[in-house]
């Protein structure tokens, strides 16, 4: 057991440093933004959404870069299934989660479309460096369309988060850039070689490993954002944060892989892990309807739907468990 020491603490310190990594990335690039003029909102819902997903992003372009793309397909997946059924799962039993339309209005549409387009490049079993290309070019006219939408439509409770951009002098906020980049890229690097060897060590594929140790890992800063939103009664965000990063890892995360270094998948990618993660998506917008309809006025994620959410992400691993067990 002790050539699986190094390695299991090699992907805790990978993990731990992407955490910090993307905090002090974020922290460094809003303020320097700041700094430059750009609108705080702007900040907030380009460079502050995206950056929440930075963990991912480096993640897979390292697996990419090492030849072990499945592990950042897996990645991907693995965040979007956490995302709904641990992070908001947790996140409504800690504090009910009140809806708002809009979420069915346009953020739902979008989830679904890109989930389908996600489909489609993965049903060949191979994701290829042109879908790639073109999945993640999406990402631009989707946020000028949230910018332009946000202007004419602001959210107090985003106002509230967006203020929270630390004022930081241009020295200070390039150096903080600087020192996230480099612990995002050395976090990177630690966690693919743990899970990896990990992966190597108990005779099971770089695709589990990514879509649950490191799924769960990289999806931390989606849970604490969204618990600490939801703690301080800032519910549109806590709910909006797990839309946005699941956009963004299907966008950014998976198409980073793809885009680098084209991957061929197993079949159970497509049939198990993306049709679960196309399911559990449906029930979270499914659940996010019946709220509204129930109760247009006072609607919610209960902590009744925040079980049923949990229980979905659990019966996933009861799927994965032979892959996990090896019969």
């Amino acid at each position: 057991m002790s050539a699986i020491y190094l390695p299991s603490l090699a992907l805790l310190i990978g993990v731990l440093g992407l955490l910090w990594g993307a905090d002090r990335f974020v922290a460094g690039s809003a303020a320097a933004a700041r700094n430059f003029g750009l609108s705080p909102m702007i900040i907030g819902l380009t460079l502050v959404s995206v950056g929440t997903s930075a963990p991912e992003i480096i993640v897979s372009i390292n697996a990419a870069i090492n030849n072990v793309g499945e592990l950042a397909v897996g990645n991907a997946l693995g965040s979007n299934l956490a995302n709904i059924g641990l992070v908001l799962g947790i996140t409504a039993l800690v504090a009910p989660l009140p809806v708002q339309g809009h979420l069915l209005r346009e953020e739902s549409p979008a989830l679904l479309l890109i989930t389908a387009l996600a489909g489609l490049c993965l049903y060949d079993g191979f994701l290829n460096r042109g879908e790639s290309i073109g999945l993640a070019l999406l990402v631009i006219p989707l946020l000028v369309l949230v910018v332009k939408y946000k202007r004419q439509h602001p959210n107090p409770e985003n106002i509230d988060e967006v203020d929270e951009i630390p004022d930081l002098s241009m020295p200070t906020a390039f150096l903080w850039f600087m020192v996230g980049l480099a612990v995002l890229l050395i976090g990177a690097e630690t966690t693919v070689w743990g899970a990896t060897e990990i992966a190597v060590h108990f005779g099971v594929s770089e695709l589990i490993i990514g879509l649950t140790v490191v799924a769960i890992g990289t999806s931390l800063p989606e849970l604490a954002a969204s618990v600490i939103s939801a703690l301080k009664g800032h519910h549109d965000i806590a709910l909006g944060n797990v839309f946005g990063s699941n956009l963004f890892n299907l966008m950014l995360v998976m198409t980073a892989a793809g885009a680098i270094s084209p991957v061929a998948l197993s079949s159970e990618v497509f049939s198990r892990d993306f049709v679960s993660m196309a399911v559990i998506t449906v029930l979270m917008i499914a659940l996010v309807a019946l709220a509204l309809r129930k109760n247009p006025a006072k609607a919610q994620i209960s902590r009744g739907l925040g079980v049923i959410l949990l229980m979905s992400y659990g019966f996933y691993y009861v799927l994965l468990w032979p892959a996990i067990s090896g019969s």
